[in-house]
């Protein structure tokens, strides 16, 4: 009895060590992180992103300042926490990404189409990356509210919804085995769950982010994408429906919660 005793004393012990271990290791990663909010980065890329946007440029020598990204030509501020949304001209529900797309080619006169085959972080992928980082930040500390009154809309969520929970791949992957579960964080990284609102300035309200661990600016699109590598499938299209419903399903359910982006990231 006393030997029992003594094993659930030590048991109860080592629980308490555990959690508070656990803790601090929290507590230092919110400093670490609250450190590197000094002098993010990813300034730098959303003001040559705003220069990019007032820039006239591509074959109709144009700018971007009569782009629609939902809110009219020109409204750039509260767009990017509404997105992805339904776009008429296109007949299709874009984020933010693809809809620049759609703009540099119907205004700018440049092939959407080979900027989105382009490598990411070379030649126009860098002049979308920076304007997608200048459009968000134009957001900042707004709260996501995406649109979901249209069929294609709500189509587009329930796509993204079998997507995030398919699991498929060398590994018997899916989102959910990283997203679905309290607690988990991959090095100083935690990995919200995004099946629900994880709240303000997480998962789907960071980015776009600045990634310290390689120097590189990261749009959602190009985040879905290393997600994808991590879980050892084919890379998706860039702005492809797949990538654009696994958006709408993690902002839909990001509602209320205020955005941070452009972030900052391990």
């Amino acid at each position: 009895m006393k030997k029992s005793l003594a094993l659930l004393a030590v048991a109860a012990s080592a629980a308490i060590s555990s959690a508070a271990w656990a803790d601090n290791v929290s507590d230092g990663i919110a400093k670490y992180r609250e450190m590197l909010q000094d002098g993010n980065p990813a300034e730098l890329f959303e003001m040559n992103g705003e220069e990019l946007w007032k820039t006239k440029r591509g074959p109709k020598n144009a700018s971007l300042e009569q782009c629609d990204l939902g809110k009219g030509p020109g409204v750039v501020k509260g767009a990017f926490v509404e997105l992805p949304r339904f776009f008429a001209d296109t007949g299709r529900v874009q984020d933010l990404e693809s809809r620049l797309l759609t703009c540099m080619e119907t205004l700018q006169g440049l092939d959407a189409a080979k900027i989105a085959k382009t490598k990411y972080n070379t030649g126009e992928q860098e002049s979308l990356r920076d304007l997608a980082t200048y459009v968000a930040g134009q957001s900042r500390e707004m709260a996501f509210n995406l649109p979901q009154s249209r069929p294609e809309e709500r189509a587009m969520y329930e796509a993204g919804k079998r997507l995030f929970f398919h699991r498929s791949g060398t590994h018997d992957f899916s989102c959910n085995t990283c997203h679905g579960a309290e607690g988990k964080r991959i090095r100083l990284q935690d990995l919200p769950i995004l099946s629900s609102n994880p709240g303000d300035g997480i998962g789907f309200a960071a980015w776009p982010a600045y990634r310290v661990g390689n120097g590189q600016m990261w749009t959602m699109q190009k985040r879905i994408n290393d997600c994808y590598r991590q879980q050892r499938f084919p890379e998706p299209d860039f702005a492809g429906e797949a990538t654009i419903a696994l958006g709408v399903y993690m902002g839909v359910n990001a509602k209320g919660a205020k955005s941070i982006a452009p972030a900052i990231k391990r």
